[in-house]
């Protein structure tokens, strides 16, 4: 049976993953690319879920755009934007998720220890969520001609990857307590009341 400790150490985990996750987003970072020209200065690229930043302007712009849609590179666009939408999804789930453990960790004894099929099945979707965008990515950055050598997956891709990992072996901490914990001392059930 699961402790409230066991939760109150998977929601800190699962705090730290959020952020990350919720930074992924932010940060435009998901590949990028450098150079050095021959004079020396540095030529900086990168590609955020939502924006597109360069050195050689000193801005980001929105991204994709509907120019950046059209002919061969309609499949990127989609690619790219069902990432944007798995991402955002998988914070909904998130906020979900930390709902479920509110409700499990205040609900008393019964709810702790029926509550981690709830708690580690939603800790478990929301990390399989955040490994489909980030396997997306991975993708489109080994089979797309726009990454020629020298474009690397950034800091937003392992923010992501160490997200969903955090995810995924928190719902497994969870669902071996529940077997492998002794329960909470407590009242006992009056017979027939399960």
């Amino acid at each position: 049976m699961t402790r409230r400790i066991v939760y109150a150490a998977a929601l800190v985990a699962f705090l730290a993953a959020s952020a990350l996750t919720l930074a992924s987003i932010i940060v435009p970072r998901w590949i990028s690319w450098d150079s050095q020209t021959a004079s020396g200065s540095r030529i900086h690229y990168t590609y955020g879920l939502h924006k597109r930043c360069s050195s050689l302007t000193g801005a980001c712009t929105h991204f994709p755009e509907d120019v950046d849609c059209h002919g061969g590179d309609r499949y990127f666009c989609s690619m790219w934007r069902s990432v944007g939408f798995l991402m955002n999804f998988a914070i909904v789930m998130e906020g979900m998720t930390f709902i479920a453990f509110l409700v499990v960790i205040i609900g008393g004894k019964q709810m702790r220890e029926r509550g981690w099929k709830v708690v580690s099945c939603m800790l478990l979707l929301a990390g399989v969520i955040q490994c489909a965008g980030m396997s997306l990515i991975a993708y489109l950055y080994d089979n797309d001609d726009r990454f020629f050598p020298g474009w690397k997956l950034d800091t937003s891709w392992i923010f992501c990857t160490i997200s969903w990992s955090i995810m995924v072996l928190s719902a497994a901490f969870v669902s071996a307590s529940a077997y492998l914990v002794a329960p909470e001392e407590g009242y006992e059930l009056i017979p027939g009341e399960d």
